[in-house]
């Protein structure tokens, strides 16, 4: 039994460094990149000291209404639309789609999407934002893969997860994506958590909705 445990203790903790996790929403303030006269708060503030004096931390909104505290580091890289951008372009009150390493309702960025493509109306309406209390809601949208079972599949990161990811959140946005695994059928079932409906959004092998659940 100890020996069980151990071994699921390690799975756990290699799942939490290896996925790619996201956020789609609306930043709520950004320390030294709002606008003139736009509000900060006290979460975004530089970090200092253990070397990452250049860090600096922002909070964000999703349409679900979940809030996200998203840590920038010197190695985050930055892009507005699809050209390469600097930190300037966060600013109070964009959409921002926020790449990297989630742990809970955090997410240390590797990549920061601002102005990302806009999520479909049609597929956006249909999300269910996170109520406490409130069951799942049990619905399926477009094709699921026929040899789909929950917990199946090989957790991937890097790009592939990154792009699963932004796929998946333009399509559904609201929620946090806590992991990316590649299903047998090559295909992608992204995990979506923060909001009651969908917690599976599916993506072809080249990165294209195919259905949610």
């Amino acid at each position: 039994m100890a020996s069980r445990k151990l071994t699921m203790s390690i799975a756990a903790a290699a799942a939490a460094i290896a996925i790619g996790g996201g956020s789609y929403a609306i930043v709520s303030a950004a320390s030294g990149s709002a606008p003139a006269g736009a509000p900060t708060s006290a979460s975004s503030s530089p970090r200092t000291g253990g070397g990452a004096s250049n860090a600096r931390s922002f909070t964000l909104t999703t349409s679900a209404s979940q809030k996200v505290t998203i840590t920038e580091a010197p190695a985050t890289t930055y892009q507005e639309g699809t050209s390469p951008a600097s930190a300037r372009a966060i600013a109070h009150g964009e959409t921002v789609l926020v790449l990297g390493t989630i742990d809970n309702t955090a997410i240390a960025a590797t990549q920061v999407i601002v102005h990302p493509a806009a999520p479909a109306a049609a597929t956006a309406a249909q999300v269910v934002p996170f109520q406490r209390g409130a069951a799942s809601t049990s619905k399926q949208a477009g094709q699921i893969p026929a040899s789909y079972s929950q917990g199946s599949g090989t957790i991937v990161s890097g790009t592939a997860a990154g792009k699963a990811t932004e796929a998946a959140l333009a399509a559904y946005p609201g929620g946090i994506v806590d992991r990316v695994v590649q299903l047998s059928n090559g295909e992608y079932e992204v995990h979506n958590i923060g909001v009651n409906w969908p917690h599976h959004i599916f993506v072809s092998q080249d990165f294209k909705v195919v259905g949610a659940d």
